[in-house]
């Protein structure tokens, strides 16, 4: 995934910032103006570290301020915590926002000191949150960091456009040592030269877009560390097979920690910030649905979320090139979707995904959209033709022979995961007067089942734009053939293990009763003869399905509307009008997700959501300036 910035020259006005109360100063002698300042004004912070602020306040002797992030009093997980001696412990990952356009992208966060003597007094700072997967690094390199290959750059008039991402991992082949990252981030999608040794493209550390160097001001290599060489890409375009956006690099000696640790990936941390650590090594792990997991990348650090769908098709479209405007298409038929946008950002791709409780390789993040995360699964990556060695050798995940717990994604300053519980939605009366309808033609049916208590009517949680008849049944008892839809109308489940009403019940009373139950996941995990019960549907239909207009991936996952029970996920583009979707197909409940379209790299002419990172500088020389690789924008 892949972004474009345009830089400029900036001149920036820092006002001078106070606030008043009382009355104003008339001559030597009225009450003075209360005013705070806060210092340090724009700091930078790693995620997971530490930042002292101070509160100066005059205008009054009562000098105690409240501190808060975002306006939130002490702060909260995904924007970090600050105490009230005014010391900030960053998120641990780095917050991102939807850029208006359907892309997640990394914004900061505001530091606010409100005196307490007049709360109308007030003044902030700017925090950027910066992972260390940004740093250049000395010696042998921790992987999960900034890299890409040395010729990702490309070149419109005056301006020059340089790519990069992530060096996801280590692995092991016939001897040798390769990192793998995505096609598109160290060969530049399908552009690469790669060659045996140190015949192939340079794959630098840190990537251009990251380049610290001050005589590099138009997206050369100089000053960065050749980490690696290209050695072989899956052709994105032409080769044949299973699609993955994959390539891997032949490591130079002693520029590549021989370990394979990767950045926040430790079982350990120190002064509360993960250590590096190795993956569990091998061939890695299939994704199940609602497994937990984690990656480090270049931009959004350490994350962790669950698996949303498995088996999961999509078309992606990539450009021929860093900055380029040749576009081709790619159809994936087997990918890892994982919840929540904000899972990566750009400059992420190529980043390993891995379980959270056992470091196990799962998948290789290459794409997503505004609201979810595809990879390929690491079974296809390391089963590709394109990276079997002699006697065709598979290559395996360098790691620990033990597994671990990612301890990430459990420190009390953990990242932010995605949000796993599902609010109700409203819907139109005239859905609910249908379900009603529905309803009361065989409530005494619906009623007959042992475990139903009552039969309402409220909102689908696998399709939130459709009304539901409600089942609310007895937690524990065995079920039994509760139908996915009456008459065409979706059916939900919600457990309880003593219900207030009996009987059939008005929209109202629905809304009440569901109050006192546990608020419905995201993603639940499911049993292997449902996975085998939607792979069936999935292969019956998934061609089909993908062919309607407004649909661009189809998977396996989890229904919300019924916990346990498989569903056939439908992956919508936002506001692409849509043929109606089923409730039910051969039997599987379906799940609708709404979201931006899935993009690694420039896949057309709209602003894009990517995980490779490609910043344009003014080629103008000397007088040009660089913006941060981190967008930063206005809370």
């Amino acid at each position: 995934m892949r972004r474009k910035q345009i830089l400029s020259i900036c001149f920036v006005i820092m006002p001078f910032l106070a606030a008043c109360s009382g009355l104003p100063k008339t001559g030597g002698g009225g009450p003075q103006q209360v005013s705070v300042t806060v210092t340090p004004a724009t700091p930078t912070v790693n995620n997971f570290a530490t930042q002292q602020f101070t509160a100066a306040v005059t205008g009054t002797t009562n000098t105690a301020v409240t501190w808060q992030v975002n306006t939130v009093a002490g702060g909260s997980q995904a924007t970090g915590f600050i105490s009230s001696s005014g010391l900030f412990v960053a998120p641990g990952a780095v917050p991102t926002k939807s850029d208006g356009s359907g892309n997640s992208v990394p914004t900061t966060v505001k530091v606010t000191a409100v005196s307490q003597a007049n709360v109308s007094a007030s003044n902030s700072a700017t925090v950027t949150i910066v992972p260390q997967n940004q740093n250049a690094q000395s010696g042998a390199i921790k992987l999960g960091s900034s890299g890409g290959n040395a010729n990702a750059f490309s070149t419109t008039g005056t301006k020059i456009t340089c790519c990069g991402g992530t060096l996801g991992s280590l692995l092991t082949r016939n001897g040798l040592f390769f990192i793998l990252s995505n096609n598109h981030v160290i060969a530049n999608s399908d552009t690469g030269t790669a060659g045996t040794g140190s015949t192939g493209d340079a794959i630098i550390q840190p990537g251009l877009i990251d380049n610290p160097s001050p005589s590099a001001p138009t997206c050369t290599a100089t000053g960065t560390t050749t980490v690696a060489n290209l050695t072989a890409f899956f052709n994105l375009e032409s080769d044949p097979g299973t699609k993955v956006d994959a390539a891997i690099a032949q490591i130079v000696t002693g520029k590549v920690d021989p370990l394979g640790n990767i950045l926040y990936l430790g079982a350990t941390a120190t002064n509360g910030i993960p250590d590096p650590g190795q993956v569990h090594a091998g061939s890695g792990v299939a994704a199940t649905v609602g497994m937990q997991v984690a990656k480090s990348g270049r931009t959004t650090g350490l994350t962790c979320s669950s698996v949303l769908s498995i088996n999961f098709s999509t078309t992606v479209t990539y450009t021929k090139g860093c900055g380029k405007s040749t576009t081709f298409p790619v159809t994936y038929p087997s990918l890892v979707q994982v919840l929540g946008g904000n899972f990566s950002s750009e400059g992420d791709s190529g980043s390993l995904i891995v379980t959270q409780n056992n470091a196990d390789a799962v998948a290789l993040l290459f794409a997503g959209s505004d609201q979810d995360v595809v990879g390929n699964a690491i079974s296809d990556v390391l089963n590709s033709s394109k990276f079997l060695g002699a006697g065709n050798a598979v290559p395996t995940v360098v790691g620990s022979s033990t597994p671990h717990a990612v301890i990430g994604c459990t420190l009390p300053a953990k990242p932010a995961g995605a949000i796993q519980t599902l609010a109700a939605s409203a819907v139109t009366s005239e859905a609910l007067q249908k379900a009603t309808a529905a309803r009361d033609a065989h409530a005494p049916e619906l009623l007959a089942h042992p475990e139903v208590q009552a039969v309402g009517v409220g909102a689908s949680y696998d399709n939130p734009a459709e009304a539901a008849i409600l089942f609310f049944v007895a937690k524990g008892q065995p079920r039994t053939n509760i139908p996915a839809q009456v008459d065409g109308i979706r059916t939900r489940i919600i457990e309880g293990d003593l219900f207030a009403n009996r009987g059939a019940l008005s929209a109202e009373e629905s809304a009440a009763l569901e109050k006192t139950a546990v608020p419905p996941q995201l993603v639940y995990s499911i049993s292997d003869a449902e996975v085998a019960r939607a792979k069936a549907v999935h292969t019956a239909h998934v061609e089909e399905l993908l062919k309607r207009p407004g649909v661009q991936g189809v998977g396996i996952t989890s229904s919300v509307d019924s916990p346990g029970e498989a569903a056939l996920m439908i992956a919508l583009i936002r506001g692409v009008a849509h043929d109606p979707i089923p409730p039910v197909i051969d039997g599987l409940r379906t799940r609708v997700r709404e979201s931006s379209r899935f993009r690694a790299g420039f896949g057309d002419a709209l602003p894009h959501r990517a995980c490779s990172l490609p910043i344009t500088k003014n080629g103008k020389g000397a007088g040009a300036t660089a913006a941060s690789a981190t967008p930063q924008a206005k809370q």
